[in-house]
């Protein structure tokens, strides 16, 4: 971490833990200096680190740790080892029928994540099963979900498509006990570039063993660029992010990134791969790779939104429960790339626009024209 920087015991030590390799001796001496234990858990749970918090507690023979602390956590591992078992088997009942109705597919973040990067499926928090599939194939997709049980928050196939369809994403829910997919077609929402093309993964995916079966997952390089596509995306505002992408660093040694930068770059967003490289060195101090450095050192804007979001994340806050409105603009290198996003989402209609006016569907094509006074008119009052 950078000297002189402000940062509460308590931070310092989920950063300590949620290294790769932690730092037990250092975790020790915060522990022995006193820690508040329940502002520690508040921010282990808000920055979606407790699996690693719980693994170095227990390194350390759970010292200084109050009894209902302790007890709190040991529930939540409970409860997250149930919700990833139950992950893990819904992804492995999905895998199976999306093979067997031949829709090529990949799974990523949620169990494959933790399995490849953590170690286990318990080794990182996660809410849902993320799966992508061919554009062509979404309404295929969407079937065989709802022929396991589950059903959209978002409305029916038709809302859908008129609202959500720039995210380039549905979720789909159970309800008897909350499983949850997130079924995709990219990997962003329509107004932004992003670091890895669908067209990228489809010929070299990687296989991943979940419950003794083989699923299609990223190949190495690929993950790599999405993890620095999703933590720009979300303004790396959570501590599990950064930790996702130290940990890619650290287990993948032999990855090019300087290959991987200017895949990044032509597609322009080769500032998100430098921004991981850069969050993970500040906050868990993880070793840029070499062919980076030089390019992180000659980058105002990425130096100073390093020091800016890590700066906001060492106050001690928790992370915010929803990203600011155009911070995904983030991922954008050129000015004309971020002036073309907002422009696009000034003017795609959301579901937020149906739910202040409700038109019948033959009058939807109304929201184009009403989204722009309807934003401007918000923003003039939160002003007011």
């Amino acid at each position: 971490m950078s000297a002189g920087a402000e940062v509460t015991p308590e931070f310092q030590f989920l950063c300590l833990a949620a290294r790769p390799r932690p730092e037990l001796t250092r975790l020790r001496e915060l522990l022995r200096k006193g820690i508040d234990h329940q502002a520690l858990m508040r921010l282990a749970e808000g920055h979606g680190v407790r699996p690693s918090l719980l693994d170095c507690l227990g390194e350390l023979s759970w010292e200084t740790v109050p009894d209902d602390a302790k007890a709190d956590l040991e529930r939540f591992r409970q409860s997250h080892l149930l919700k990833s078992l139950t992950l893990a088997g819904e992804l492995h009942r999905l895998a199976a029928t999306l093979s067997d109705r031949s829709i090529p597919f990949v799974a990523f973040k949620g169990p494959t994540l933790a399995l490849a990067l953590y170690g286990g499926l318990a080794g990182r928090e996660y809410n849902d099963v993320d799966v992508i599939v061919q554009q062509r194939r979404i309404d295929a997709a969407e079937d065989v979900i709802g022929s396991m049980g589950y059903a959209s928050p978002q409305g029916d196939r038709t809302f859908r498509r008129a609202f959500l369809a720039a995210q380039r994403q549905y979720a789909f829910v159970r309800v008897d006990d909350g499983a949850a997919f997130d079924l995709h077609w990219e990997f962003c929402g329509a107004h932004v570039p992003f670091p890895l093309a669908p067209d990228e993964i489809w010929d070299d995916p990687a296989l991943l063993s979940v419950g003794g079966r083989d699923v299609p997952v990223l190949s190495a390089p690929n993950l790599a660029l999405l993890l620095a596509g999703h933590g720009t995306k979300e303004n790396w505002a959570m501590l599990k992010w950064v930790n996702d992408f130290a940990r890619m660093i650290d287990r993948h040694p032999a990855l090019d990134w300087g290959a991987l930068h200017a895949r990044a770059q032509a597609r322009g967003c080769g500032g998100a791969v430098l921004l991981g490289c850069a969050m993970a060195e500040e906050l868990l101090d993880a070793a840029v790779p070499q062919a980076l450095a030089p390019l992180i050192a000659d980058s105002d804007r990425v130096r100073k939104r390093t020091a800016v979001m890590a700066g906001t994340m060492r106050l001690g806050l928790p992370p915010p429960t929803q990203v600011e409105h155009f911070a995904d603009l983030l991922l954008c290198d050129r000015p004309i790339d971020r002036v073309r996003g907002a422009l696009k989402l000034v003017f795609t209609p959301t579901a937020g626009d149906y739910e202040a006016m409700r038109l019948p569907p033959a009058l939807w094509s109304a929201y184009y024209a009403s989204r722009p006074c309807r934003l401007a008119f918000r923003t003039a009052a939160r002003r007011a």
